[in-house]
């Protein structure tokens, strides 16, 4: 596909697009019977075939491989979805006998704050002061940039990162809660 400027490419794409697109949105529908799930997966399914010359070009050559790619869309949306209903059903359960477990609540918040201040205080020091001054101390990128006397981007990825571990001890969070 290299060989083809980015017009023709989106000309070629668009076309692929307008003859597959139903095809593939009936074979999702067949397998999920739901109108909107079936378009949800075909157009996640053309994203992907988008995104990546490689996948475009075995979708041209071996039209099989666009329905293994509906299939397997399809796979992680019912594992998602079955992972999902689960957790919601988890809730409900939770919540029926929450009235009875407000101590217990109060003391599985204060487990998650310790947790979250360990979190931060492993951050490398950089990381934990960009983090505290943006979401304790409510200074905007600009302002925390300009203290500590480095760029708007540095800042932008140490939110990032302190986000990404945060981020692991929620889920950690959540597998504790569901175990």
């Amino acid at each position: 596909m290299n060989y083809i400027n980015e017009q023709e490419r989106r000309k070629i794409f668009e076309q692929f697009f307008i003859l597959t697109f139903p095809k593939v949105k009936a074979f999702a529908y067949k397998i999920l019977k739901s109108e909107g799930d079936a378009e949800d997966i075909a157009q996640d399914v053309f994203v992907k075939i988008w995104a990546d010359a490689e996948t475009w070009k075995n979708c041209e050559t071996h039209n099989g491989y666009i329905y293994i790619m509906v299939r397997n869309q399809i796979f992680n949306f019912l594992k998602h979805k079955s992972i999902a209903n689960s957790y919601q059903e988890q809730l409900v359960g939770t919540y029926a006998s929450s009235f009875q477990e407000d101590i217990h609540d109060h003391l599985y918040a204060k487990e998650i704050e310790l947790l979250i201040k360990l979190t931060v205080n492993q951050m490398p020091e950089q990381r934990q002061k960009v983090f505290m001054m943006s979401r304790f101390k409510q200074m905007t990128n600009n302002e925390i940039a300009e203290q500590l006397d480095i760029s708007v981007r540095t800042v932008e990825r140490h939110l990032y990162l302190a986000l990404i571990d945060l981020k692991k001890i929620t889920l950690f969070l959540i597998f504790l809660y569901l175990h």
